[in-house]
């Protein structure tokens, strides 16, 4: 099966909203003070189909998952912010092998936030190269952590690896 598209992923997760979910949602999202801005009449009173195409196409594919992931954590939809943080990863995943530099760090918190036990950082630690550890850690210890492990991966990138994210999030 091929892998779902960034607006099939915003329209599932938008449709697994309650309404009032969905509405607060819209209010935060036309709240964001960040540009660029999506404007009222855009999404007030339309389709979660329309709304996903107005993310896309304001944000492009990866920027939007990455505010539909903000706004979801903001109304407390955790669930679903977690699964979009997986997705992220997923989609991405070769870019991080390639440019993530930062692998130390986030080992730490990956081990301090129990994603990875002690034998796994010990054996990723030992690898001679950044982009074979994060090799290793993405189809090791992230795949068999699933989408919880690689949420707390995500946020680990979005404050460690800032620029890099921000350049992914901005890619169409």
């Amino acid at each position: 099966m091929a892998a779902k598209t960034a607006k099939q992923l915003i329209k599932g997760a938008l449709a697994d909203l309650s309404q009032v979910n969905f509405e607060q949602f819209l209010d935060d999202l036309l709240d964001r003070e960040e540009e660029p801005r999506v404007k009222r009449n855009q999404v007030e009173d339309k389709t979660i189909i329309v709304v996903t195409d107005v993310l896309v196409s304001t944000f492009t594919d990866t920027g939007a998952l990455a505010v539909v992931v903000e706004l979801l954590m903001k109304i407390d939809c955790h669930k679903e912010a977690k699964q979009l943080g997986a997705d992220f990863v997923d989609e991405h995943i070769a870019t991080l092998i390639d440019r993530v530099n930062n692998i130390g760090a986030i080992l730490d918190e990956l081990f301090q936030k129990k994603v990875i036990t002690h034998g796994v950082y010990v054996e990723i630690s030992a690898i001679p190269t950044t982009s074979n550890k994060m090799r290793q850690l993405y189809y090791g210890a992230l795949h068999s952590a699933g989408p919880k492990g690689k949420e707390v991966f995500y946020k680990i990138l979005e404050r460690t690896e800032i620029f890099l994210i921000d350049d992914l999030k901005k890619k169409k």
